[in-house]
Formats: structure tokens, sequence, C-alpha cells
């Protein structure tokens, strides 16, 4: 009885280090497709970032030259007044009894007048200000035109690849849920957390002459008696993935 015991538990770890062993195939092809498409999704990715900041930019640009037209139109109004200001008290000199009002009324001209200068000085730097936002919002739409064109062809890039590896990966995703079904949920978890930790997407390795065939580190003898004996799961020393042996790979050394 404990020996049925023993060779049941013997034979589900060397079921779930099989099933793993294939769901890491599966899963290294799918890692392969990625590759494929390398570095685009990112750099359509970081594209679509950049479009984004510079539409922002052209509005915020718009916002501020809507701003500067309001305050030109407040400085032209302020033009007006003071010229409606003038004409009143040119009225009114003609009819001053004194030198005080006189003097009064002639104050208020030049200052008046002083009023008009420095609204047209302003009126002039609000269109410099506007002519420099409109040279961005231009520059910028050239950058804008430049940074859609390398993107629409990037998009085409990438979809001319994903449509031809679609298919493939959809199948090896189903694949790789009918393998996970197989494996238990701890062991499950443990293998994607040492696969998403491998530098190259490994979390099961075979031993290769008498290395970890993830890291290259040697393993002791003994230490290889116990993997190739499948009583339980052994992860390497040193790199953390989980080790079979060849022949439960089905690789012929």
């Amino acid at each position: 009885m404990a020996t049925d015991r023993k060779q049941d538990q013997q034979a589900s770890v060397e079921q779930r280090l099989r099933a793993l062993y294939e769901l890491q195939t599966i899963l290294s092809e799918i890692d392969r497709i990625k590759t494929i498409r390398g570095e685009l999704p990112l750099e359509v990715s970081d594209l679509e970032d950049n479009i984004m900041g510079l539409n922002a930019r052209i509005d915020n640009y718009t916002v501020e030259i809507d701003d500067l037209n309001a305050q030109l139109s407040a400085e032209r109004g302020k033009i007006e007044d003071a010229k409606m200001k003038i004409a009143k008290y040119q009225e009114q000199l003609d009819n001053v009894r004194n030198n005080r009002e006189f003097d009064l009324l002639s104050k208020e001209i030049e200052f008046q007048n002083l009023e008009i200068e420095l609204c047209e000085k302003h009126i002039r730097e609000y269109g410099r200000s506007i002519e420099n936002q409109q040279a961005e919002i231009a520059s910028t739409r050239e950058q804008l035109a430049d940074l859609e064109h390398i993107l629409t062809e990037k998009k085409s890039e990438l979809d001319e690849i994903v449509s031809e590896t679609r298919e493939q990966e959809e199948a090896l995703r189903e694949k790789a849920k009918g393998v996970e079904a197989k494996i238990d949920e701890f062991t499950l978890k443990a293998f994607k957390r040492i696969r998403k930790n491998a530098r190259n997407g490994l979390g099961i390795v075979y031993v290769q002459r008498n290395a970890c065939g993830g890291c290259f580190n040697r393993i002791p003898p003994q230490r290889q008696m116990e993997i190739k004996m499948h009583k339980k799961v052994i992860v390497c020393e040193y790199c953390g993935r989980i080790m079979i042996d060849p022949e439960l790979a089905g690789v012929t050394e």
C-alpha cells in the first residue's frame, strides 16, 4: 500500500515536470513570435505618446494666442477711451477760466497720451508674442505631420506582422491553457514567478553537460541523481529555475 502511494507521488511529480516543460516549450514559441515583432509595439506606443504631446502643445499655444488677442483688444479699447478723454479735455481747454484749470487739463491730456503710448507698446509686444506662438505652432505641426507619417508606416508594418502570426499565437495560447489545466495551482504560480524573473523567459530547464541549462553553473552528481529520480521538484541553487533531466524533456544528449 505504501509502495503504491509512493509510486503515485513519484508519477505525480513526473507528470507535473513533464507538463511544465511542455508549457515552457509553448511559451518559448510565443516569446519567439513576440521577438519577431521586435520593438515595433513600443515604437508605436512612443510615437502615439509623442503625437499626443505635440497636439497638447498646439492646444496650449492656441490658448495663449487667444489670451494675447484678448489683451490686444483690451489695449485697443484703452486707446479709444484715452482718445475720447483727450477730445473732451481739448474742448474744455477752449473754455478754461484760469491758469489752474488749464494746467490740470493739460496734465490730463499729457497723461492720456502717455497711456496711449504705453498701450501701443503693449500692442507691439503682444503682436510679437502672437507671431512667435504662431511660428511655434507651424513648427510643431511640421513635427506632427512627420511623426504621423512614421506612425502610419510603423502601424502598417506591425499590423502585417501581427496578422501573419496572430493565428499561430492564438493556437499556442489555447494549447498553453490546456497544459496549464494539468498543473496544480501552487506549482503553476511558482513556475510563472520564476519565468517572469528569468532573463530569457525560461522557468524550467534540463541538465546540459552536468550543468544547469539556464545559468550553466555546474550541478553536483548527487543533485543530478535527485533530479533524475523525479521524487520532488528541484530548483537550481544559483538561478532558481526548475530543473529536469534530459530524458524527461525528450532530449538525447
